[in-house]
This record gives C-alpha cells, sequence and structure tokens, in this order.
C-alpha cells in the first residue's frame, strides 16, 4: 500500500520549490515593469492580464520541463533560475521590439499586452524545449 505514495516526497519537493519559483518570478517581474501590474489587473486592464498571464504560462513550461527532465532537486533550482533569466529577457526583448510597450499596456492598449504575453510565450515554449534532453 505505501509503494503507492513512496515518490510523495519528491513531489512535494518539487511542487514547493516550484511554488516559490513562481513568486520569485513574479516578484522580478513585476519589479522590472514601469507598470503596476497588480494594481492595473485589480482595475481590469485587460492587456495587463494579457501581459502578465503570458510571462507567467511563458514561465510555466520552462518550469515544468525542468521538473521533468532534471535529475535532483538542485538541477531542478537551477533550471528553474535559467527560465527567470529567459523570461526576464523576453521581457526587455519584447520592450525592444515595440517602443512605448508599457505606456500602452498601462493605457489598455490589447495589441501591446497581447505582443508582451506573446513573446513571453513564445520565449517560454523554446525555452522548455531547449531544457529537454
Amino acid at each position: 500500500m505505501f509503494g503507492y505514495v513512496e515518490g510523495l516526497p519528491a513531489f512535494l519537493a518539487y511542487f514547493a520549490i516550484g511554488l516559490a519559483a513562481y513568486a520569485i518570478f513574479a516578484t522580478v517581474y513585476t519589479h522590472l515593469t514601469p507598470h503596476a501590474e497588480a494594481k492595473l489587473i485589480r482595475s481590469g486592464n485587460l492587456a495587463a492580464v494579457t501581459a502578465f498571464m503570458g510571462a507567467l504560462i511563458g514561465f510555466s513550461l520552462p518550469l515544468a520541463s525542468a521538473a521533468a527532465n532534471s535529475v535532483s532537486i538542485l538541477d531542478y533550482v537551477i533550471w528553474a533560475v535559467i527560465g527567470i533569466v529567459m523570461q526576464v529577457l523576453a521581457f526587455f526583448l519584447a520592450g525592444f521590439t515595440m517602443p512605448g510597450l508599457h505606456e500602452k499596456i498601462t493605457r489598455g492598449d490589447m495589441a501591446a499586452g497581447l505582443w508582451g504575453g506573446g513573446i513571453a510565450l513564445a520565449v517560454g515554449i523554446l525555452n522548455a524545449a531547449c531544457m529537454t534532453y
């Protein structure tokens, strides 16, 4: 009977580290952006929601890939940090390729929100694929 839950400690460890990685990523991301995501999202700004959710989903993909492919907890943590770094680069790439992106998101420009979220998602997909070995 206990053989079914043998992997529970590893699951709990990976899950807790994943949640911590989300918190770290969200903190880093929201401190980098010149607009206040939480305030904009609470006020119903769909562009901000779209950009932020794209970033979170973009980070989720490599985080999931790292969890599935890591050989140890340390390996998972290292790849989670790499995922955070790559998503931060995606943030700068989105801003570089659409001048005024953050001001547009603040104004509620959905095209800007979709662009920022889409870049984050595309980078996340590539990042996740590159983490498989």
